[in-house]
């Protein structure tokens, strides 16, 4: 899993660098300008913000992100204690909260929910007979196994992530393709194609006038 981590406090930035890369990759900053600028060039599993940092804060960026329909899950962490700023961390759509001091095992357990919530285990059970590989990037059925290109997998596990909603097609172009690639809404329409050759039909529908939804 790649986890953008924005934290000022040097000295638990680097704890939970160490702690965090034993599982996953983590790019880590100071700066929330460098983290929005980091969240447009690069695709993370996973948000870690803290909500006050030296240019900003991680509550007004994460506003920001989700206008844009950016819709990665995000924890809080920090040493505020007032409950505004709990509100005010979930308003901006965060999935989490932590406050300082916290034992890294809880930080671990939150992220292994988050995991479990949004479909970021390495294997998600479509239904019993039909897996998909994130990491490999297949589709395992009874009788057949799929190899689908990257962009097909990514394409599946941003419409599981988000199967509780319909997903646009031009939600799914912003955050699937790259920002200078300017495909089609026909390259939608083929890997939606693809995918329901490999999970069936019935797992994708399409919402007319409105988009995609995973049933």
């Amino acid at each position: 899993m790649k986890i953008l981590l924005l934290e000022d406090d040097t000295a638990l930035a680097s704890i939970l660098v160490d702690y965090l890369e034993d599982e996953n990759e983590v790019i880590q900053t100071y700066s929330m300008k460098k983290a929005s600028t980091l969240s447009e060039e690069q695709k993370f599993d996973l948000y870690i913000f803290d909500i006050n940092v030296p240019d900003g804060d991680g509550v007004s960026l994460l506003k920001e992100l989700r206008k844009f329909n950016d819709t990665t899950p995000t924890i809080f962490i920090t040493a505020f204690r007032d409950t505004k700023y709990l509100k005010a961390a979930f308003e901006s759509g965060a999935n989490d909260f932590i406050k300082k001091p916290f034992d890294l095992e809880e930080l671990g357990q939150r992220i292994s929910n988050i995991k479990r919530q949004f479909g970021l285990a390495d294997k998600i059970n479509i239904e019993d007979t039909i897996i998909f590989d994130i990491q490999t990037h297949t589709v395992h059925t009874i009788d057949k196994n799929y190899t689908m290109t990257h962009k097909e997998s990514d394409f599946l596990h941003y419409l599981y992530k988000n199967r509780v909603r319909v997903v646009s097609s031009d939600e799914l172009l912003q955050n699937i393709w790259d920002f200078n690639e300017m495909p089609t809404d026909d390259a939608v329409r083929t890997v939606i194609k693809n995918l329901r050759k490999y999970i069936g039909k019935e797992h994708i529908l399409n919402i007319r006038g409105e988009g995609y939804k995973y049933e």
